[in-house]
């Protein structure tokens, strides 16, 4: 239960709380980027006048989702996992609950425009290539899982001005 609150909290302050112009804060627009009033009263720059493709964004929050209900599965469903995957170790379940905090943190990264988020992707992609074969899928479960990180690279690609891969520092 902690790590959906957890979840939903991160998913407040990295995605909802930029955006609270839309739903009538005090945040004001400036002519190059927004910026958002702390409580500490000083001003931070929200954005360099970067802007996401909705594909992109999207994207973003369906990996947040699927990551986050992945790690539940992994951690309290462990068990009928086990049944259907009875010659896996015993490391493989908590490695894959990990992979999938690490794609959550790295969705968050490329939500604030870094690009070792897709480096970690890749990371992470490599990591569930080895151990879905370890534990025992056929090739090409093992190759649908790769899939993810394609999409993830088009649609990084979409856009003219507001491509995403060009504004990843």
């Amino acid at each position: 239960m902690h790590l959906i609150a957890l979840t939903v909290r991160i998913i407040n302050v990295t995605i909802i709380q930029p955006y609270n112009h839309w739903f009538g804060s005090d945040i004001k627009r400036d002519e190059s980027y927004w910026r958002e009033k702390q409580h500490t009263g000083k001003e931070i720059k929200m954005s360099d006048g970067k802007q996401r493709h909705g594909c992109l964004t999207a994207w973003l929050i369906l990996m947040i989702i699927a990551n986050s209900a992945s790690v539940l599965i992994y951690l309290f469903g462990s068990s009928a996992m086990r049944h259907e995957f009875p010659s896996a170790p015993g490391w493989a379940f908590p490695v894959l609950a990990i992979v999938g905090i690490v794609n959550v943190i790295c969705s968050i990264a490329l939500f604030q425009w870094k690009k070792w988020g897709f480096s970690g992707f890749i990371a992470t992609t490599v990591v569930t290539f080895a151990v879905n074969l370890i534990i025992g899928l056929n090739i090409l479960q093992v190759l649908f899982g790769l899939i993810g990180i394609a999409i993830l690279y088009g649609v990084l690609q979409i856009g003219k001005e507001r491509k995403g891969w060009t504004q990843l520092e």
